[in-house]
């Protein structure tokens, strides 16, 4: 019913929505570049290295696209989503330096190339550079709610800390996690741009929930692609979950639904960690429906998603809201 009320107000593909914002992201993209500058030459390197190496851009075009969803004139949309996009940066540094990640986006990581000390603190100045540039905003609801995000986002990195090799997750511990670490800022993003439009309560609630289900769809799928894409699709190492501990939602179907032999081998290998078991914990993956279970789930996020734009007016912005929570499920990488 949903996607068949999309394809009558004119369904638009991924390029369709970049298109739209093509203005507004460069404007975007020319601020990020000025606003990541410092007298420290390291910083100047290691940001412009991650910040470049190649991200779809999907928060700050969920500020762009929410905005222009309530016809929004002024700049402030731009300011915010430069800050979105280094809040973002500032996680991926983080998280690399924790999960000892080599390989992100198709390139190393920044701290394989400068090492952990320097990623830490250069995402510590991105995060500063961003509260900096949202008090520039003059608006203590914008405040309000990035500073939330910002702490519910490290809550959510904490938790998921808490859940490595941890065969005993729950699907409902798991999905806190991602509505955490993942979805909280997908969340921030698009209610930011209702908010600077001066939008009822209701509206921006609804914005917020939108981002919110759209977020934990594209982390279901990210954990769908870590067990059934290439290395070349998603940029990064196949099993870099399970040789990191992490008892995703494919994992912990495969437990809940396997035989008691598979059950036992993915518990183990979440217990381990490595990659030594990947192919007999893919098979046992695949013979389960795992990975099917979590597109559904992924799935059932962009349906609420979806759902949640009946209080949108009509629009080629509206179509494009649409069309990014349909490219979250169908995407390869």
């Amino acid at each position: 019913m949903l996607r068949s009320i999309i394809e009558n107000r004119g369904f638009m593909d991924i390029q369709a929505v970049q298109a739209l914002i093509a203005d507004d992201m460069h404007a975007v993209n020319e601020l990020i570049g000025r606003r990541l500058s410092s007298d420290v030459v390291l910083i100047n390197q290691l940001g412009h290295y991650i910040i470049n190496s190649g991200g779809k851009r999907l928060r700050p075009a969920l500020v762009l696209l929410s905005a222009g969803a309530f016809a929004y004139q002024d700049r402030h949309h731009i300011q915010l989503a430069a800050v979105i996009e280094f809040i973002h940066t500032a996680t991926l540094l983080h998280d690399d330096v924790v999960d000892a990640s080599a390989l992100r986006r198709g390139q190393e990581t920044a701290n394989a190339i400068w090492g952990n000390e320097a990623s830490v603190l250069v995402g510590d100045f991105l995060y500063s550079r961003a509260f900096e540039m949202m008090v520039e905003v003059n608006s203590m609801r914008v405040m309000e709610i990035l500073s939330h995000a910002t702490n519910i986002i490290a809550e959510g990195e904490v938790l998921q800390l808490l859940n490595c090799h941890d065969a005993d997750t729950t699907e409902e511990r798991y999905l806190d996690v991602i509505r955490s670490k993942t979805a909280k800022l997908f969340e921030a993003a698009a209610e930011l741009g209702a908010v600077v439009s001066g939008q009822s309560a209701e509206v921006c609630r609804a914005m917020a929930m939108y981002g919110m289900h759209l977020g934990t769809a594209f982390q279901l799928i990210d954990d769908v692609l870590d067990y059934s894409a290439t290395s070349a699709d998603i940029g990064k190492n196949i099993g870099d979950d399970l040789a990191e501990g992490k008892p995703t939602l494919p994992l912990i179907h495969t437990i809940r639904s396997g035989t008691p032999e598979q059950a036992a081998l993915v518990r183990g290998a979440i217990e381990q960690g490595g990659r030594e078991q990947i192919d007999a914990v893919t098979a046992a993956i695949e013979s389960t429906g795992a990975i099917a279970y979590t597109a559904r789930s992924a799935r059932q996020e962009v349906d609420k998603a979806l759902a949640t734009l009946a209080l949108v007016p009509a629009s080629r912005y509206k179509d494009a809201l649409c069309a990014l929570a349909e490219f979250s499920v169908n995407r390869n990488h």
